[in-house]
């Protein structure tokens, strides 16, 4: 069974990065940008590349969150190079699952329409035109929406305010400076901090020279990333050297249009001279690194990196130097070390390499090696190490798309996008990206029409994903087209692929006895040697005999799944077999139902498996419907409503599922009364993605009750009293200034208390503790 999940985790309040180094400067256009941002609901920050538009963006973003109570999102677009995904991209970053009958930028809208949101939408220049478009129809349709982007140039769009990003102020020439006074400069700061980084022993005093540190960032033009690249070199120079060299590198200076900016010729003069200053194989490895989107590890570089000029020993000690001169960032997380160029360094580093010739030859490397990537992911997908897998191909993502986007450039090469795209079909499922995966899967069945075993493995997986997302009429020709193809060009892999596909069409339109009949077919089909086919057919066999009423054999195919599933270290499938195996015992063996459910749960909510996520919580609902515990079932049936929304879809879609859930909520909602029903699902239905997982299972550490009852069990809050009176004030929709006032306190201790609120409560949102406080009794108890 497949999955999707969010991108960004349903729930969060934004998704702004972490500054990696200091920020420095930039108050007057932090405030100003505040300022236009509190009077205008479209802000461009313009100006050319490497004058710090992003990190000023972020900045304003962070200072503006709590203007926007329903969160802060970053949209970026530098590796977007197809237009088609603007809106898909961006639907990714806000955590939303896209809809075959729908347009990625109508969800966009729906999903912002009623929010009080800030979208910052990054590197617009090379997609000026559809940006403008898209942010045009996105402001008129959603009123509380404040756009807040980076260009080279503005959008355009009416009731734009634009700010131009200047380059950091530097000394001025007609004065003669002590050290002490270069400070008041932020071109100096920046330049000292990013020394220091190299060099920690940098200093600067009235012995050391300030006049030649001040000419040196006059030369830069205040520039931050003309900065940030010549402070490397004083590794190597000293800084009356470095400043020698860039006078003199100035002076000669005649790439560039002369018409073009100076700042602009500055900046392509330094990015020239870092290069002339770089070895032949760093060069080289510069020009070929730059084919990367969205970063790269080291395994990657130096596959796609060797060749004429470069030998495979020096690679690791290249990589290691670029990373010394600031043209590659070093960055880890958990452990796993990438690598990226910035923008400008980027697109430099292209125009060599098309100026060299390579640039064909490099990219099919590039392509190449991701293919051999998907090759690994499908040979050891069964097995240990399924979540590291999702990880990384979730690092690779943008590589990914460019490697498919290349093969399909390139006449007969189709047929390798077809084996890429059927290749990672569980990471597409997995990972929520089913429209994608049919994007890719469509154009390269239309650039590859030659019958063959990939089109049918192709044909097949689109129909999959079609179903997911309950287009059984789109999946119907595809299957025909699949199964027409077996005779001339399929074997019995395929031909139990169709037969997969349309028993898994039939179990969910109810159609049991035609689905068991497909299902067994399959399954004797991928017996010979196709394992994931196997451990997926005698789940899916073994619940739907189970529902047939032959629960003997239903369990027996179910058990053979996970044995052999256990057998092989393998988790993902294995916990398909156990949601099947809770299925049926429901009515048989409740405890055990639950810790199969449990136990299925734990695996996708940690492969962030949303699909899986929504079906387990709702049957543990129907868990606690059964046990009597009709507040938590209810919460339950919130929470996984909130899950299935962003895929665009209802249990609605899978018939016998959807029956099973109707009863339940029946009983529940008829038990609790129509009130008590709505304040439980709402409170499950405001949970964040994290907390639907922990909440279900039950595995939180419960905060300290100190007298009051747990939250979850939808009565009242584990919050001092102060916290109460706090939680009752958001549900009028109160602002701290507002709750301050009520209660006679500081706007900043309404604001603690608030933040303490969501913390306990595991919530990100105001919205969501007002959610929750509306069906609490947070009346405070009588004194004794």
């Amino acid at each position: 069974m497949s999955a999707v999940s969010a991108v960004s985790g349903r729930g969060k309040a934004g998704n702004l990065p972490a500054d990696v180094t200091s920020f420095v400067g930039r108050r007057r256009e932090i405030s100003e940008a505040l300022r236009l941002l509190s009077s205008s609901r479209l802000l461009t920050l313009t100006g050319p590349g490497g004058v710090g538009k992003t990190r000023l963006a972020l900045r304003v973003a962070d200072r503006a969150r709590r203007n926007h109570r329903d969160g802060v999102w970053l949209v970026e677009l530098a590796d977007v190079t197809d237009p088609s995904f603007l809106a898909h991209t961006t639907a990714e970053r806000l955590g939303l699952q896209s809809e075959p009958s729908r347009e990625s930028a109508d969800l966009v809208i729906d999903h912002l329409a009623p929010r009080e949101a800030l979208l910052v939408l990054d590197n617009c220049e090379h997609l000026v035109d559809e940006c403008a478009a898209f942010v045009a129809a996105l402001l008129a349709a959603c009123p509380r929406l404040t756009v807040l982007a980076t260009s080279r140039q503005s959008l355009g769009v009416y009731g734009e305010s634009t700010l131009v990003v200047p380059p950091l102020p530097v000394p001025d020439p007609d004065r003669q400076l002590t050290a002490a006074e270069l400070f008041q400069y932020d071109s100096v700061t920046l330049f000292v901090e990013r020394a220091r980084a190299v060099l920690p022993g940098f200093e600067v005093s009235d012995d050391t020279s300030p006049d030649v540190l001040a000419r040196l960032c006059r030369d830069l033009d205040g520039i931050p990333l003309a900065i940030e690249l010549a402070a490397v070199w004083l590794r190597t120079l000293s800084l009356g050297r470095l400043e020698e060299r860039l006078s003199e590198r100035y002076r000669l200076l005649t790439t560039g249009p002369r018409s073009a900016p100076t700042r602009q010729r500055t900046l392509r003069a330094l990015i020239d001279w870092s290069h002339e200053l770089c070895s032949r194989p760093e060069q080289l490895l510069w020009a070929r690194a730059s084919v990367f989107t969205g970063g790269f590890d080291l395994p990657a570089v130096e596959y796609v990196g060797d060749g004429d000029g470069v030998s495979p020993e020096e690679l690791p000690d290249l990589v290691h130097s670029l990373v010394d001169k600031s043209v590659l960032i070093r960055e880890e997380h958990h452990g796993e070390v990438r690598y990226r160029m910035l923008e400008t360094l980027r697109e430099y580093g292209l125009e060599r390499l098309a100026a060299a010739g390579e640039e064909t030859a490099v990219r099919r490397r590039h392509r190449d090696w991701y293919a051999g990537l998907i090759e690994r992911f499908d040979a050891e997908w069964i097995g240990p190490g399924q979540k590291a897998w999702l990880d990384r191909l979730e690092h690779e993502h943008a590589n990914l798309r460019a490697a498919l986007a290349h093969c399909l450039a390139r006449p007969g090469e189709a047929v390798v996008a077809l084996r890429m795209a059927t290749g990672i079909d569980e990471y597409w499922s997995i990972r929520g990206l089913n429209t994608e995966a049919r994007y890719w899967l469509d154009q390269a069945l239309a650039a590859a029409p030659e019958p063959g075993r990939e089109r049918i493995s192709a044909l097949c997986l689109n129909a999959w994903y079609a179903l997911l997302q309950s287009d059984a009429a789109s999946a119907q020709p595809l299957l025909d087209e699949a199964e027409a193809l077996i005779a001339p060009a399929g074997g019995p892999g395929q031909a139990a692929f169709v037969a997969h596909v349309r028993g898994m069409a039939a179990l969910f339109a109810g159609d049991l006895d035609r689905a068991a009949a497909l299902l067994d077919t399959a399954l004797a089909g991928f017996r010979a040697g196709r394992p994931r086919g196997e451990l997926f057919a005698l789940s899916m066999l073994g619940l739907t005999e189970g529902l047939r009423g032959d629960r003997a054999r239903g369990l027996g195919h179910i058990e053979e799944g996970l044995a052999l599933a256990q057998e092989r270290g393998e988790e993902y499938w294995r916990s398909w077999a156990l949601w099947s195996l809770a299925f049926l015992e429901l009515d048989h063996d409740l405890d055990r139902a639950e810790a199969a459910a449990k136990e299925a749960l734990a695996v996708h909510g940690r492969m962030e498996s949303q699909l899986g996520t929504a079906f387990l919580v709702d049957l543990l609902g129907w868990v606690s419907a059964r046990q009597g515990r009709d507040v938590r079932a209810a919460t339950l049936f919130g929470a996984a409503a909130a899950v299935w929304h962003p895929m665009g879809t209802t249990l609605d879609g899978f018939a016998p599922m959807a029956a099973v859930h109707d009863e339940h909520l029946a009983k529940v909602r008829a038990a609790l009364g129509d009130e008590r029903y709505e304040t439980s699902f709402a409170h499950g239905n405001a949970m964040t993605a994290r907390r639907v997982v922990e909440y279900a299972l039950e595995d939180r550490e419960k905060p300290s009750r100190r007298g009051t009852k747990d939250a979850d069990d939808g009565t009242a809050a584990p919050l001092t009293p102060r916290e109460r009176q706090v939680a009752a004030l958001l549900t009028e929709g109160l602002s701290n200034k507002e709750i301050a006032a009520r209660l006679v306190v500081s706007t900043r201790t309404a604001e603690t208390h608030v933040d303490h609120i969501l913390s306990k409560l595991g919530f990100t949102s105001r919205a969501q503790a007002a959610a929750w406080a509306t069906g609490q009794d947070l009346t405070l108890p009588a004194e004794d």
